[in-house]
């Protein structure tokens, strides 16, 4: 495969490369150097897109699994063989320092492989019907069907993991996808597409469509579309789910992570751990470390390791192998920021660490003293912006950690075992990590969240059981 030119980014629809007359310009977020040029899809691109997914889905339905498995690890091996290239197209876009997108493409090269031992092992289960004395003589089985097509639409700080996230499994199951990356990251999304034709994927069974949030509405209530995955904020899933119908849709939202630090925890392991965490790419992660819940007898020990830790971060052009902490995505992030950090020290919080941008790089900024009511503290700021809280109590911990309308991921660092299992049991999130920062993830894991943070689970296995529903066969 050819490396790709940055200069004109296009829709990828029925395995053809399609160019449209509006265009939108994509520029680096580092020093707003243009890109490409990104063809924008209308009403007819949608049409043409929807029909050909309809189409090919009908024969592919019926690929054994071993087929779709094997089609699935061509890709994984083929994104594997390009991993420097898509990086550097990755970090380019989305301004992800370039160690942060090596690893985001060796996470990937791994996740369509578990896509592909999740398409081997997709079953079903025998029914006991004569459990029931109405039921004496029948045979009852399920068998997993694929759901059809299914709308993707990725964000644009994993744009493609996550992206893969939906498209592998969705692949697995038998099913087409029409893609929908951010507006950001096109073309991640494109690199996607070109590699699965590459190993062999039929035309039709992925498309790839950009635009704004126009589109995606066509597209979510599309009556073509069986199935929506969608990760983003909480208020634009809530406006998929209620555009959506009465379809499934698995959403992937927002999260102010909690991260307690207990008096038993291992201070030094816990500060570095954070630093480094926390501020990754510059916080553009819903699992980012953002309120840092810290045990009164060791919250100022705590808090000189952390600060210590988190100075010696470096802040530069992505592209530059030392780089820790990049630009944010673009200058309308950066301003929201700012303001909420301005918010918070009107509100009679204090800035303990960074807080002046560098261009659109805002250094590690720490705040201490902040109300709950602050957006930095009950919102989800998706910046390089963490909260020191101090509680006084374990119980008061827990609380604090409950205290938000998100629930999708904490750490929790610990030695009593006491403690740990207690937080397994009370905090309300999809994931409790020990030990480790709320960030910890690896791709097979059933990963998603409750309450604002949304339903659904991603992780090939979890992912394909969403994907495919269960149809009931009795034979009498």
């Amino acid at each position: 495969m050819a490396t790709l030119e940055l200069l004109g980014c296009p829709l990828i629809i029925a395995g053809q490369e399609v160019e449209t007359e509006t265009r939108e310009v994509v520029r680096a977020p580092f020093d707003g150097t243009p890109l490409y040029s990104v063809s924008q899809a209308g009403g007819s691109e949608l049409r043409a897109a929807l029909e050909a997914a309809v189409q090919a889905q009908k024969d592919f339905r019926d690929w054994p699994l071993h087929r779709r498995a094997a089609l699935l690890r061509r890709a994984s091996a083929l994104l594997e063989a390009h991993a420097d290239e898509v990086a550097r197209v990755l970090a380019r876009e989305a301004g992800k320092p370039i160690k942060a997108a090596r690893v985001e493409v060796g996470r990937s090269v791994e996740n369509l492989a578990f896509a592909a031992d999740a398409a081997l092992e997709l079953q079903g289960e025998t029914v006991p019907l004569d459990a029931s004395r109405y039921g004496e003589g029948r045979l009852g089985l399920t068998l997993r069907v694929p759901r059809g097509v299914i709308a993707a639409i990725s964000p644009f700080n994993f744009p493609l993991n996550l992206a893969l996230h939906k498209v592998g499994p969705a692949l697995a199951g038998g099913n087409a996808v029409i893609l929908k990356p951010a507006p950001q990251t096109p073309m991640t999304a494109v690199w996607i597409a070109r590699l699965l034709r590459e190993a062999g994927l039929p035309d039709g069974l992925i498309s790839v469509l950009h635009g704004g949030a126009e589109l995606g509405s066509r597209l979510v209530a599309a009556p073509q579309v069986a199935m929506v995955s969608f990760t983003g904020s909480a208020g634009v899933g809530a406006a998929i789910k209620a555009g959506s119908g009465l379809k499934p849709v698995a959403l992937e939202l927002g999260n102010n992570s909690a991260n307690l630090v207990d008096a038993s925890a291992e201070l030094e392991a816990a500060a570095s751990k954070l630093a480094a965490t926390s501020f990754a790419y510059q916080g553009q992660v819903c699992i980012h470390p953002q309120r840092l819940i810290v045990h009164a007898e060791v919250y100022e020990a705590f808090k000189e390791r952390f600060l210590e830790a988190s100075r010696k971060l470096v802040l530069g052009d992505p592209l530059e192998e030392a780089t820790d902490v990049g630009p944010l995505v673009n200058r309308a992030a950066l301003e929201r920021v700012q303001s909420w950090i301005r918010e918070a020290l009107e509100l009679g919080g204090s800035l303990a660490l960074g807080g002046e941008p560098q261009g659109l790089i805002l250094p590690p900024t720490v705040l201490e003293n902040v109300p709950s009511h602050a957006r930095v503290v009950c919102e989800e700021v998706f910046g390089p912006v963490v909260v020191l809280q101090r509680a006084e109590s374990f119980d008061e911990m827990i609380r604090l950690a409950n205290d938000s309308r998100y629930g999708l991921q904490v750490g929790v660092f610990t030695r009593d075992l006491s403690h740990a299992l207690r937080a397994a049991r009370e905090i309300e999130a999809g994931g409790v990590v020990v030990n480790d920062p709320s960030t910890f993830r690896v791709d097979n894991m059933p990963y998603g969240g409750i309450k604002d943070s949304g339903f659904g689970r991603e992780g090939a296995r979890y992912t394909l059981e969403e994907m495919t529903y269960a149809k009931l066969v009795v034979l009498s």
